[in-house]
């Protein structure tokens, strides 16, 4: 287990409040902290500014991949063993959909599984934590040196945070 690195931890009771000192913070130039909410938060989301999951972009390469490698195994082996069945011709697409749509969505989930695991384990970073932002806080992790600690514990405070420690 990582040790968490040092910083200000502060736990908010409402949602504007811990926007405010997100706002705040990014003013001040303070790029590198951690938020945790019991639930997903636009508002919260808005004020760190995330953009749009990386992952998407996998799941859409390997939706696509499996989607041409079905309609290049079903048309390989049908012109491979040419049999027709039906009257239809060699090469009839209708029949090979299925095993498309199937590959699309077994190369697509695997892809948008392997993204995730890809993008977690590049963008993860050890971080101070309470139990309680799980249940009904907010919380704010601002890694800092130790001199700007006593700027963000007054930078959180004013911004209503309900508790602020400094994490060593």
């Amino acid at each position: 287990m990582r040790k968490a690195p040092h910083g200000v931890l502060a736990a908010f009771q409402h949602v504007d409040a811990a926007a405010q000192a997100i706002r705040q913070l990014k003013e001040l130039g303070y790029r590198d902290f951690t938020t945790y909410t019991p639930v997903p938060n636009h508002e919260i989301m808005n004020a760190v500014g995330h953009t749009v999951s990386p992952v998407r972009v996998w799941t859409l390469v390997g939706g696509l991949t499996g989607c041409f490698c079905g309609f290049a195994m079903t048309m390989w082996m049908s012109y491979d063993y040419p049999i027709v069945v039906g009257g239809k011709p060699i090469g009839s697409i209708p029949p090979y959909i299925v095993i498309m749509f199937e590959l699309t969505i077994l190369l697509g989930a695997l892809s948008t599984l392997a993204g995730l695991v890809f993008h977690t384990i590049r963008s993860h970073r050890a971080a101070a934590f309470d139990p309680r932002f799980t249940n009904d806080l907010i919380g704010i992790f601002v890694r800092c040196p130790p001199e700007r600690y006593t700027a963000v514990q007054r930078t959180l405070q004013q911004a209503g945070a309900m508790e602020v420690r400094v994490e060593k």
